[in-house]
């Protein structure tokens, strides 16, 4: 069952039924995308989101489909009835991938616009066992239920706090990807009962091919792979795996690993993301995660909730330097002197930013994430 425009809709509706009209885009494509699921087709053109390259269709065949819903299902737990919802585009994999495990598993599927704020739309007598969220929508929700603590609270909000405090915690699993969590949202997260995790993967392996626990007793650094993942790594450090979601074929990535005995691995960073400063090699990713901690330790930067990035640019002494590149207005000078003296004792030499520029809105891919490309080049101009 698919709930879609305020109504129930079985297989036998689906198949037969048209898109109402003047739908919008997310009804239009789960229409689409479920006439054809019922009907069989065979393969599948899913757009990547563009976050490490040109963005571009690939095919996916159902078997793959078909494979990735199964793991996710015995990794979770999730059995026929479960209510599953669907708040990311279903034009992207993500997206999809929640109607393919609710056609597959026999779930029932909650459809809602993509939104920072899915819970907003989604009926008040509907519960939710499975959502995956983006983490910006992660982080409005917790913003919202979190507020239950803050006594300042009005009364209604208040009440919205409990009543999203609760939704959260009846699911049976949240599903976190998109992008990386970050130091202050995990420690959210952390109050939150229902398991929460973190997900690795890509268009090309039909969404996540491994989870990473972030709260309660089993929450971890290391990704765990599905049920049926090999993992292994190139003579770089960069993680390979195959599995039935890769049609057994041999993926390799340029994410750079530490890989465990067991097949788990902690994520590093990505290869083509190391700047060469002076000779020493710096990880955007590691930098990145330093300056999300400080900005959470001291909110007095006003760092915490802006959206920021590293990335090397050129300088004719070192090759290369390292830039923090920050959304919106510029830190006052006490800030900025606080923020450049904290990196300093927190990063290695040559690894804390030696520039901080400003943008006032970054671009985007088509899913949401920073277009780092996009806004490196407007910098060069």
């Amino acid at each position: 069952m698919l709930w879609l425009n305020d109504r129930w809709w079985d297989e036998d509706a689906l198949r037969a039924g048209v898109a109402p009209a003047n739908t919008d885009a997310q009804t239009g494509a789960v229409f689409n995308f479920s006439q054809a699921w019922l009907r069989g087709d065979a393969t599948f053109e899913v757009q990547t989101s563009g976050s490490t390259g040109a963005p571009k269709p690939i095919q996916l065949l159902r078997g793959q489909m078909e494979a990735s819903a199964r793991a996710t299902g015995a990794a979770l737990g999730l059995t026929t009835g479960m209510n599953a919802l669907v708040c990311l585009p279903v034009h992207y994999i993500a997206g999809r991938m929640m109607l393919v495990r609710g056609f597959v598993l026999g779930l029932n599927l909650i459809v809602v616009a993509p939104a920072a704020d899915p819970l907003a739309a989604l009926p008040p007598d509907i519960a939710i066992d499975l959502a995956a969220f983006v983490p910006l929508q992660m982080q409005t929700l917790l913003d919202i239920a979190l507020d239950a603590h803050n006594s300042s609270c009005f009364p209604e909000d208040t009440r919205q706090a409990a009543s999203y405090r609760r939704r959260l915690d009846a699911l049976r699993a949240i599903l976190v990807g998109g992008g990386p969590v970050s130091p202050a949202l995990e420690t959210q997260i952390r109050h939150l009962t229902a398991p929460v995790y973190h997900t690795y993967g890509m268009t090309e392996s039909a969404t996540h091919v491994a989870l990473r626990r972030l709260n309660g007793v089993d929450a971890s650094p290391a990704f765990v792979p599905l049920p049926g993942v090999a993992t292994g790594v190139d003579a770089r450090g960069c993680l390979h795996l195959h599995g039935p979601m890769t049609n057994n074929a041999l993926l390799q990535t340029n994410d750079l690993v530490d890989l465990q005995p067991d097949g788990s691995f902690l994520w590093l960073g990505r290869w083509d993301n190391v700047i060469n400063s002076g000779g020493v090699k710096v990880q955007v990713e590691g930098v990145e995660a330093t300056i999300a901690t400080v900005a959470a330790e001291q909110p007095e930067l006003d760092l915490a909730r802006r959206r920021f990035f590293v990335a090397g640019l050129p300088d004719a002494r070192l090759g290369q330097v390292v830039a923090l590149m920050v959304e919106g207005d510029a830190l006052n000078d006490d800030q900025a002197v606080q923020l450049r003296w904290a990196l300093s004792q927190a990063l290695p030499r040559h690894h804390a930013p030696r520039q901080i520029i400003y943008y006032p809105r970054f671009a985007e891919t088509p899913t949401g994430k920073i277009d780092r490309k996009a806004v490196l080049a407007f910098i060069a101009q």
